[in-house]
């Protein structure tokens, strides 16, 4: 299934990751929210965990046709993603992402917290008010 990205944390333009992966790979890049998460202050980059009420800002990400496949299993890694195993830290999930321009609402792949840290953040952790990564203090 071929969807865009949204993209949340280390990967948002002006972000560590954002040249390192997307520059050069992306038609279109726009400002979204992701209803339904909570997002979570990790080791230098964040976790959307999903809870109901909340939402995360970031971008809507689409891919160049060309660069799809290679982008998909490059992110994978990144996020340290693998299919059924429980070791994983984020899962790659489809989920319905608002478009900030229009509000229209769009299916895209979400990496969230793993079911073992998404637990342990709802436990321990600190959220990140307004599901805004950057600029926080």
């Amino acid at each position: 299934m071929i969807l865009p990205f949204f993209v949340y944390g280390t990967l948002r333009p002006g972000e560590v990751n954002h040249d390192l992966f997307l520059r050069g790979r992306t038609l279109r890049e726009e400002p979204g929210r992701l209803p339904g998460a909570v997002l979570y202050e990790g080791p230098g980059y964040p976790y959307a965990v999903e809870e109901p009420g909340g939402a995360v800002r970031g971008e809507l990400v689409t891919a160049l046709p060309e660069a799809y496949a290679g982008l998909l299993a490059e992110l994978d890694r990144l996020e340290e993603y693998v299919p059924g195993d429980a070791r994983s830290l984020y899962e790659r999930v489809a989920r319905e992402v608002v478009r900030a321009a229009d509000g229209t609402a769009v299916r895209a792949w979400v990496y969230v917290a793993a079911p073992r840290v998404a637990a342990r953040l709802r436990a321990l952790g600190r959220p990140i008010g307004g599901g805004e990564w950057r600029g926080r203090a």
